[in-house]
């Protein structure tokens, strides 16, 4: 006994805070794989638009060159 309290409601109380702490922990990684993977479907969307508007103006001087 500490203090007039059992030793495992010190280890209780440990428990909690590690456990809050790995909470947090997986909570930011989550996080950082989130922002990983927005910024790289973010990436294939702009080439997909990047595609296009290539196979736009390609088509739009083929046009030109056959008027």
């Amino acid at each position: 006994m500490i203090l007039g309290t059992p030793w495992w409601v010190f280890m209780f109380v440990v428990f909690i805070f590690f456990s809050g702490y790995m909470a947090f922990r997986a909570f930011r990684a989550e996080r950082l794989l989130e922002k990983q993977f927005i910024e790289r479907e973010g990436k294939v969307y702009m080439e997909r638009i990047e595609q296009a508007r290539e196979n736009k103006n390609a088509d739009q001087k083929k046009q030109e060159l056959v008027s």
